[in-house]
């Protein structure tokens, strides 16, 4: 069972919101749809889920064409960003929502709750008022009663964004596993590259209505298809590879790509200092131009030697020479 999405293109009057977009989905694959908000990310996944009409192509799945199939019978399970639960059903009356829908026996039903609720870290909340409930624990309950019945595919629109930081983290985790040990093959859309590199196999980038590229995490974060994917996954220096001891044309720096080490081969002068969560970010002198780093506590003024962390690179094979 997969889905493909064959050329769509959704409009909004004289503006284009999804232009042109292809992708696949395998059976048991997760993909998340990666961009900046405005960019059609959202508004393609609901064209999937049948919330919008395309203006051109096709939503298909195992080959048939779903244009005109009403939303409750393509068989899809949704969460959005706030849940939408019912506040006036109880927790287990939430999850067993498309279960009743689909006049499913009240035993299995109710044997279906309990794996679930299991399932998301919630056992022995059935009877729960909803508005009782975190943040967190709401949109684990959005999770299990979209996964109660057996959805064909599961379409997550921006599911962490309303939580706060170290929440969404920890919760992003527990999703990934969630989605594996479902088996679920789903589509997420998100604006935050942690987010989805965590929960995805594999990450398509959006940017103004088309998709730019399409890839595992690993191999977009390392080699972006170009300059502005680049800055959206926080490259803010570009130089040539060899300041940094590789040899293609251009690298981008992320703010972690320069390391104060004693060991290092690249040396400069502290410029400013700001501490962060975990660890400190300076901003170092180094031949004249001004780079971004992290270190250890480092008075200002104080001459500093550097290493080169592979993580903060990224690979730009086809872009010219020169710095940004």
């Amino acid at each position: 069972m997969s889905l493909r999405i064959e050329h769509i293109t959704v409009r909004y009057g004289q503006t284009t919101a999804v232009d042109d977009v292809s992708l696949d989905i395998a059976d048991g694959e997760v993909v998340a749809l990666l961009g900046p908000s405005g960019c059609g990310k959202s508004t393609l996944l609901r064209t999937v889920a049948g919330l919008e009409k395309a203006d051109d192509g096709e939503v298909r799945w195992d080959g048939d064409d779903l244009t005109g199939t009403p939303v409750h019978e393509r068989g899809f399970g949704l969460v959005f960003q706030d849940g939408q639960l019912f506040p006036h059903r109880d927790v287990a009356g939430n999850v067993a929502f498309g279960l009743r829908m689909a006049k499913v026996d009240k035993e299995v039903r109710l044997k279906r709750i309990d794996e679930l609720l299991e399932l998301v870290g919630l056992d022995g909340y059935q009877h729960r008022k909803v508005t009782q409930l975190s943040g967190g624990e709401q949109q684990r309950v959005a999770l299990a009663r979209a996964l109660a019945p057996q959805p064909r595919l599961l379409l997550l629109d921006e599911p962490l964004s309303a939580l706060d930081r170290a929440l969404r983290e920890q919760l992003a985790v527990d999703l990934a596993r969630l989605l594996r040990e479902a088996g679920a093959t789903a589509l997420v859309v998100t604006h935050d590259h942690d987010e989805a590199f965590t929960l995805a196999d594999r990450v398509a980038i959006m940017r103004k209505g088309k998709i730019r590229q399409v890839g595992p995490p690993a191999e977009v974060w390392r080699e972006p298809a170009d300059v502005e994917t680049a800055k959206f996954l926080g490259c803010n220096k570009f130089v040539p590879g060899s300041f940094v001891g590789l040899a293609n044309d251009r690298v981008g720096l992320r703010a972690s790509a320069l390391r104060v080490d004693p060991a290092g081969t690249l040396e400069g002068v502290v410029l400013e200092r700001v501490h962060r969560r975990d660890h400190v970010r300076l901003l170092v002198e180094i031949d004249g131009d001004e780079y971004e780093a992290v270190g250890p506590v480092t008075e200002i003024g104080d001459r500093v030697r550097l290493v080169v962390e592979q993580d903060g690179l990224a690979v730009l094979r086809d872009e010219p020479h020169g710095g940004q």
